[in-house]
């Protein structure tokens, strides 16, 4: 697994959050849209029952990277829909929203995985409601209730979100782990080892 992110244990510091201002409720930025994904069926049901602002090219509003921080942080939830349903495939779609303050609501894979890489209290899984319309009744109490809503930031007291530099990063780890871990071996045929 290459991670898109972390939750990392505070170092030093403040122990409290400032939750960003936030004048929407539900956001979500899409550019790569297919009506047979699981996520787009979703987004058609959830949007009869709750107001969401949509965003991306595929609702012709793009959004640049200088507004993309701006925007997300100005949601209360956001719709952080993977493009496909397999385990332990979770993107910077669930982790930036995390880092920008904002709480993810997630459509993937079961909430055990997600619990294996973030606090349960971070987020809102789709699956955990009966239906689209359950959901967007849980989302609008947690509008009308602060208290509620906070206690998807109490992990923050003791943790932070960060995304990693896709790439570069991850290189970087693998040489750390090489150069740390003496009894590694090297393969320079990668498809008779993957095959065996």
């Amino acid at each position: 697994m290459v991670p898109y992110g972390r939750i990392s244990e505070k170092t030093g510091g403040s122990t409290t959050f400032k939750i960003p201002y936030k004048n929407k409720l539900v956001c979500w930025i899409v550019s790569n849209w297919n009506s047979k994904h699981k996520r787009s069926q979703y987004y058609k049901n959830l949007k009869q029952h709750i107001s969401i602002e949509t965003y991306g090219h595929s609702f012709r509003r793009p959004v640049s990277n200088e507004n993309y921080s701006d925007l997300v942080s100005s949601c209360k939830f956001y719709l952080s829909f993977e493009n496909s349903i397999h385990k332990d495939y979770i993107t910077e779609k669930l982790y930036n929203p995390l880092k920008l303050g904002t709480v993810p609501v997630v459509l993937g894979p079961p909430t055990k995985n997600y619990e294996e890489l973030i606090p349960g209290n971070a987020f809102i899984h789709v699956d955990d409601f009966s239906s689209p319309k359950e959901l967007a009744e849980h989302l609008k109490l947690l509008d009308q209730n602060e208290s509620l809503y906070r206690q998807y930031f109490t992990w923050r007291e003791h943790f932070v979100s960060s995304t990693t530099y896709f790439g570069p990063e991850h290189a970087c780890w693998a040489c750390d782990h090489i150069r740390r871990n003496k009894n590694y071996r090297v393969d320079n045929d990668l498809n008779s080892w993957y095959w065996g």
